[in-house]
């Protein structure tokens, strides 16, 4: 629309000026077939000659309607005159006349004057027999009333084309792009598939058209994408699939040679008889690693089988008792912490697996010890919105270091690898079956981290 607009201007613009010059060119050249006559006879003070036909103000013989005449001498006007239909017309010409008319040069060619008096004319200057000036002029007024009217008959009929193109144009674009659209209504259903995990179903492609179209190759290209996506998704879900089999698999074996291991290491140390006592420290070593190998195989199991989309418990679960319980736990295995309980006056209710929302306070709890210094304050609060009970867990401890907030519910994601390499630390699951948990029961949980004030907040739906 914009170079069909320019174009239209230019070609009006064109138009204008080449009939402007065509006009203006032919008029010149009346004025050049008129000659001086009227111009003369106003020389002689108004007296026609004998053999000439006129009037007493000047000789009118084939003088055009509008003919200007006038004869300046030192540039005055002593004679000026334009014919009118009835005959010829005295002129009183302003003093900023004169001087326009005086500054026309006597070259033969016309020139344009704006008359006050009249108008606009193409005048022609001549010399006088007694060193007067003789001027003969032509008004501008047909010319320019031509030009007006092409101005007027291009504005309309350009405007129309304009209208009728851009309706047109539209409705043709929008027809040729409807293979586009579709293609972006499929891109748009694909972005709002949850392509993070699990099994994907990718929508059906894209309408192809012509192939030798642009858009008929960019539906081709995007279809080819979308199959080459689900190929990959496809192999990620099966390899995904294998190694959660395998995890489940791994874990619930090892369960019962850890369990074989723990049992004989607590038997020999309960043996009667003299032991060394590098036999019972390393007895008592063994004992507590397999403790602790048996919890992270439990962990790694519980995670295999949310993985897997197991079907939890759905019962109604008091949340505040289970936060009393878990916040008495904690202060016992932490004294050296301070803890604090801030519960709403109303019980909160939840429904959902009992075993597993204690298990999330738990590892949210011992989280906030184990990552903390001694004498650190940890505020457990319980809130209740309008569809949610919110589950807090704040302390003034150190922090979560930032670059380990993007993933700190990942598995295996260790805050404090001093802490955690050293005996008895955690394997880096805790968190990650926090947040296993949560989406379990519909819910979410997030991190707010400075130092000096951390944050974990659960949000459980109560519908």
């Amino acid at each position: 629309m914009v170079l069909l607009a320019v174009s239209c201007a230019a070609v009006g613009l064109a138009a204008v000026v080449g009939l402007q010059g065509f006009l203006v060119g032919r008029l010149d050249e009346q004025l050049t077939e008129a000659g001086n006559r009227f111009a003369v006879s106003l020389e002689h003070n108004g007296t026609v000659p004998d053999d000439h036909d006129g009037d007493e103000h000047g000789d009118t013989r084939r003088q055009a309607t509008g003919t200007f005449g006038a004869r300046l001498v030192d540039g005055t006007a002593t004679h000026a005159a334009v014919v009118r239909p009835s005959g010829t017309e005295n002129v009183s010409l302003t003093g900023g006349d004169e001087r326009r008319l005086a500054a026309v040069p006597a070259d033969g060619k016309a020139h344009t004057v704006d008359l006050a008096a009249l108008d606009d004319y193409r005048v022609l200057v001549t010399s006088g027999k007694d060193g007067d000036v003789l001027i003969t002029g032509l008004p501008l007024e047909p010319v320019e009333a031509t030009v007006h009217r092409l101005e007027l008959l291009a504005g309309i009929v350009f405007g129309l084309a304009l209208t009728v193109t851009g309706v047109a144009g539209a409705l043709w674009v929008r027809w040729s792009l409807r293979p586009l659209s579709r293609v972006a209504a499929t891109a748009t259903r694909v972005s709002e598939l949850p392509l993070a995990s699990g099994e994907v179903a990718l929508p059906p492609r894209a309408p192809e058209s012509d192939p030798r179209s642009e858009v008929g190759q960019v539906a081709g290209a995007f279809n080819r994408m979308l199959g080459h996506v689900e190929d990959a998704l496809t192999k990620r879900h099966a390899s995904e699939e294998r190694l959660r089999s395998f995890a489940a698999d791994a874990s619930h074996e090892l369960r019962t040679p850890v369990a074989s291991v723990r049992g004989h290491a607590e038997l020999a140390l309960l043996h009667p008889g003299p032991v060394p006592p590098e036999v019972t420290r390393a007895l008592e070593r063994i004992a507590a690693e397999s403790a602790r190998m048996g919890e992270m195989v439990d962990e790694m199991l519980l995670l295999a089988r949310l993985d897997a989309g197991r079907p939890l418990e759905r019962h109604p679960v008091d949340l505040t008792m289970l936060v009393l319980d878990a916040v008495t736990d904690a202060r016992a295995a932490g004294p050296d912490h301070r803890w604090t309980l801030e519960l709403p006056e109303e019980p909160v209710t939840v429904t959902g697996d009992a075993h597993r929302l204690q298990q999330l306070l738990a590892n949210l709890l011992a989280n906030a010890r184990g990552h903390t210094p001694v004498g650190t304050k940890v505020t457990v609060s319980l809130e209740t919105e309008a569809t949610a009970a919110v589950l807090t867990v704040h302390d003034d401890g150190p922090g979560v270091p930032e670059d380990i907030q993007p993933g700190v519910f990942e598995r295996f994601t260790r805050a404090d690898r001093r802490r955690t390499d050293a005996p008895g630390g955690g394997a880096g699951l805790g968190l990650s079956i926090v947040a296993a948990v949560a989406e379990a029961h519909g819910g979410e949980v997030s991190l707010r981290s400075a130092p000096g004030s951390t944050s974990f907040t659960v949000r459980l739906s109560t519908e």
